[in-house]
């Protein structure tokens, strides 16, 4: 499909040409290299979404600027990904001429939806409806560095999270740490947690999915430069006690899927394990661990900022407008007045996890 100067192509037919691109536009960008905006990602999503899609702009012959998305009924678009995505957004030459309202007609969208949108989209910023915090653990200057920030933003923490790793390895086992584990039986692992974590807070399973489970297959298979998948473990003797798998570029660990056994949590194997990436990710050269969004006690202990996301959609005016509002506001500002009230946020969780005890009894 082509509109003058767009084509839009499934994320397959990309021809090399346009994917070293994509990935030059991305390497010139001022925003954090986060592998989630890579066409390795997209590519991914592609294999396991039928419907995802990609716009390339051209200026002459040479592209200048990338769209990938998902076209759903009645030209509802989506990022790509989205649900899972946590970077979202258009790849764009700076300064390139383009109208949100062009790039929806040239892919037959009547709307596209974001929850994870960078903070540099200008074509759609000025479309957002929320603002939310991204958190993000700095170890640019080495994993020392980074201890010597905890030791003074929350000195209780790190003492106490080093003296449960200690004890982990004299009542459990050696205590072992692996940054990029290869052996799939570990990522069916953290997948088994991370589902019983899902039902035992009252949230939808995600890897009851089968999209979400093969993406994530896909993803541990994919090794690139600028988009690698990436399981780490923390082991105590021959156990895994917990888990992470999460995408990473040179200079980014996006943080993803963490889990830990429930058996072990007396030693807070989750808070170990982050910090032991953070130091593997410094080790590598990497400068930034990108928490997500999402307020939670670890990460308000292990940050060491926050970077904004936008959450909202552009529209054209017409029915697909309206669709687009009656299937998704209602909620989103259903879940904006909720997170707004911490003490309505705490009694909904508690309601969650009761719900989910009734449903396993």
């Amino acid at each position: 499909m082509s509109s003058g100067r767009i084509r839009v192509a499934g994320p397959g037919e990309l021809g090399e040409q346009e994917r070293e691109r994509w990935r030059a536009l991305r390497a010139a960008s001022k925003t954090p290299r986060n592998p989630f905006m890579e066409p390795e990602f997209t590519e991914a999503v592609g294999l396991v979404r039928p419907r995802a899609r990609v716009a390339v702009v051209y200026e002459g012959l040479e592209p200048a600027g990338f769209l990938p998305h998902e076209r759903g009924p009645w030209g509802q678009g989506r990022a790509i990904g989205l649900g899972v995505s946590d970077a979202q957004g258009a790849i764009l030459r700076p300064g390139l001429d383009l109208e949100p309202g062009e790039l929806l007609r040239a892919c037959s969208l009547s709307s596209f939806a974001f929850d994870n949108l960078e903070a540099e989209q200008r074509l759609f910023v000025p479309h957002a409806a929320e603002e939310h915090a991204t958190y993000v653990v700095d170890v640019e200057k080495g994993y020392e560095t980074y201890e010597t920030v905890l030791r003074a933003q929350s000195p209780k923490f790190l003492k106490t999270t080093l003296a449960k790793e200690r004890r982990l390895g004299r009542q459990v086992g050696e205590v072992r740490f692996v940054f990029d584990e290869r052996d799939p039986a570990a990522l069916r692992t953290l997948m088994e947690w991370k589902s019983a974590q899902y039902r035992r807070t009252g949230r939808r399973d995600r890897f009851a999915q089968e999209w979400i489970t093969r993406l994530v297959g896909h993803l541990a298979r994919t090794r690139a430069p600028e988009c690698s998948g990436t399981l780490s473990v923390l082991y105590a003797g021959e156990r895994p006690v917990a888990a992470h798998f999460g995408l990473r570029s040179a200079s980014v660990l996006a943080c993803w899927f963490p889990a830990y056994e429930p058996e072990f949590a007396k030693y807070s194997p989750g808070l170990v394990l982050h910090l032991r990436m953070a130091e593997a990710a410094a080790a590598a050269g990497i400068g930034t661990l990108d928490l997500g969004r999402g307020a939670a006690e670890y990460k308000d202990a292990l940050k060491t900022g926050e970077l904004p996301v936008y959450e909202g959609a552009v529209t054209r005016p017409g029915a697909g407008a309206a669709l687009h509002w009656l299937s998704r506001e209602p909620a989103r500002r259903a879940h904006s007045f909720v997170r707004g009230r911490p003490r309505l946020a705490a009694l909904a969780a508690r309601t969650l996890k009761g719900a989910a005890r009734l449903r396993r009894t």
